[in-house]
């Protein structure tokens, strides 16, 4: 009877928990969509108390900096100056007091009205240098650029809105502004004659310019876009651009100033236009935005509550329901199952456990007889997987003894042809087909090793040593690159030596293919205090500290044979050779940036050099072969 509550309430604490879910994620839905609304709705508090007073300010600065220009030309008396810098003063001031009520609303806006702050600060100064006569023309220009740049990225960054298409114009609106900044540079800087100095900087302005202006129409609206169209198409406009290249050209039209002047208060009153139509187009998808969250808020509130109730009705009898079935589960799971796992390992004939619950629910029900099934499905696909290996071994085995068998056949008659060869030629064909034998033999021992069995090639006395490692290494496709260095004189059990050259080919071989064709093996061999070293070291790529890992771990435990991996039988090979003699595999990285293969014989395996005997024919250990079939 606890029990059974216990489950009721767990069954009634997970219902509830995916509805206090849906209550979190109505409130964040609903947050976060009202907040989009309000975010549209502070775009026009921001254009009324922030952008629009420093698009005015800039404005100031800009014919600040013109007649500064002039009176540095001579072209104006003080008085115009000190007139303009009584309104650029103003202008500052009331951008002051307005964004001064901004710089609550986020820490990125914070840190651009200051930058902002920080700029105009530089004013005072800059107007000193240039009544001492401190500034030339062209440092004027700058210095008054750099304060405008400052004002351009306080634009840039607060016309950041969540709806695409407004802050995708608002965004080419203020490139279309910074392109008459930069038309009221060029005329700052040629009111008159220019210095080589400033004709390079009025010529990388003029480039500037224009680029902004062609990529910043292609990317306007149809309604934003005609208006600009129209400057850009204006006679004035044409007539400044000629006047432009003669600047470029050395020449001072005449003009310049009158034209120019023109064409900023147009430019100027175009962009407020764009500005302000994209301010009253984000009050209607503010609104849009509220009203759709307060109706998505109130639909997710009516699903909550009725997914509650059903909830809290459903959890009882799926209680009782489940109850049953947890029974029965654990039942089939510690008692059934485990017998059946270990009839199927001692290889009895099993039956599977069925699974049976009687349930009022079609889900419960379906749930129990599925979970009969997949048990039902796992044990019969043990036992599948069991046959089809075993049977894949006998596969494995009949075709490797027989092309053994042929193999045989066919280096003897190989032998005999070499020798009744007489012609250089022939005989070094014959040595090639040799080899190609000697690599077919290897292959079919591969799968004989595979299948769990043991091939038949073996000698019965002892081998040096380096007769195994030039063995293996004859047994390859590209044996030309591999260079067997002298080692000691020591010999290999003979039992053993067929397994050794086997395994000692494959590591040769994976070095060849997975390193230049142009750079060598080398194989070496020393004495060690535990046996005997052989070292496969290839000049390629190498390979990554996991890969390492990876491979050493499968050499150190064989692991079952997969069909499906059939790129790596020969680390299959290796690992099943090895460990059938205790003989320990490991890879690391080469001082060359390649691979090295260290294969450590037990000493058990490992005799000592051949007492030294009189001259005689010398014998070829590597030809001598016992039964194959």
């Amino acid at each position: 009877m606890g029990r059974s509550r216990t489950i009721r309430l767990k069954i009634i604490g997970l219902l509830l928990v995916p509805l206090t879910s849906m209550v979190v994620l109505w409130g964040v839905i609903t947050a976060v969509t009202a907040s989009e609304g309000l975010e549209l709705r502070e775009y026009k508090t921001l254009w009324t108390n922030l952008r629009h007073p420093a698009y005015k300010l800039i404005s100031e600065i800009q014919r600040e900096r013109l007649v500064s220009a002039k009176l540095l030309r001579r072209a104006a008396g003080s008085s115009a100056v000190t007139e303009q810098r009584t309104r650029t003063d103003a202008a500052r001031d009331t951008f002051r007091q307005l964004s001064s009520n901004s710089k609550d609303r986020s820490e990125e806006i914070r840190t651009q009205v200051d930058a902002v702050y920080t700029q105009l600060d530089r004013l005072d100064a800059i107007r000193g240098e240039i009544d001492t006569g401190l500034f030339d023309r062209l440092h004027t220009v700058e210095a008054y650029n750099a304060i405008i740049d400052t004002i351009f990225s306080l634009h840039r960054h607060v016309a950041l809105i969540d709806d695409i298409p407004i802050y995708e114009q608002s965004r080419v609106v203020i490139d279309m502004g910074y392109a008459k900044e930069l038309l009221t540079r060029e005329q700052a800087i040629a009111l008159g004659p220019v210095t080589a100095a400033e004709r390079r900087l009025f010529t990388q302005i003029v480039g500037n310019r224009r680029f902004l202006i062609d990529q910043s129409l292609t990317e306007l609206d149809p309604v934003l876009r005609d208006a600009n169209v129209a400057l850009i198409t204006s006679a004035a406009y044409q007539r400044m651009r000629m006047m432009e290249d003669q600047i470029i050209a050395g020449a001072t039209p005449a003009a310049w100033l009158s034209t120019t002047e023109g064409l900023a208060k147009s430019f100027n009153a175009v962009q407020m236009r764009a500005s302000e139509m994209l301010n009253a187009r984000a009050e209607p998808v503010a609104d849009e935005v509220l009203n759709r969250a307060f109706m998505l808020a109130g639909l997710c509130l009516a699903l909550v509550v009725v997914s509650i109730v059903f909830s809290l009705r459903m959890g009882n009898r799926l209680s009782k329901e489940l109850g049953a079935l947890r029974l029965v589960a654990l039942e089939v799971a510690q008692e059934r199952l485990p017998d059946v796992v270990a009839k199927l390992r001692k290889g009895e004939k099993v039956e599977m456990p069925e699974l049976s619950v009687a349930s009022t629910t079609t889900e419960i029900d379906d749930v129990g007889q599925a979970f009969s099934t997949v048990q039902q499905t796992a044990v019969e696909a043990a036992v599948g997987q069991a046959q089809l290996s075993e049977g894949v071994g006998h596969v494995f085995r009949n075709l490797a003894r027989r092309s053994q068998t042929l193999l045989h056949r066919q280096r003897i008659q190989l032998q005999e042809m070499q020798h009744r060869a007489t012609e250089p030629e022939a005989l070094e064909d014959l040595f090639k087909l040799d080899h190609l034998t000697t690599r077919m033999r290897r292959h079919a021992e591969g799968l004989i090793i595979l299948s769990g069995a043991t091939p038949g090639r073996g000698w019965s006395r002892p081998v040096p040593l380096l007769d195994v490692a030039r063995g293996a290494a004859a047994e390859v496709e590209d044996y030309k690159r591999v260079t067997v260095e002298p080692m000691p004189g020591k010999r290999l059990a003979g039992p053993v030596v067929g397994d050794v050259i086997h395994l000692i080919a494959e590591l040769i071989e994976n070095a060849t293919v997975y390193s230049p064709a142009q750079t060598p093996v080398i194989v070496r061999g020393e004495s060690a205090a535990r046996g005997f070293v052989f070292e496969v070291e290839d000049r390629g790529f190498g390979m990554s500290a996991e890969e390492l890992a990876d491979y050493n771990e499968r050499l150190a435990s064989p692991p079952e044979f997969d069909l499906a991996d059939s790129d790596r039988l020969g680390l299959f090979v290796v690992s099943r050779l090895a460990a059938r003699h205790n003989i320990r595999v490991t890879l690391r990285g080469s001082p060359y940036g390649g691979t090295t293969a260290i294969v450590l014989i037990p000493e058990e395996h490992v005799a000592e050099p051949e007492d030294p005997a009189p001259a005689e024919e010398p014998v070829r250990p590597m030809r001598v072969v016992r039964s194959e079939s």
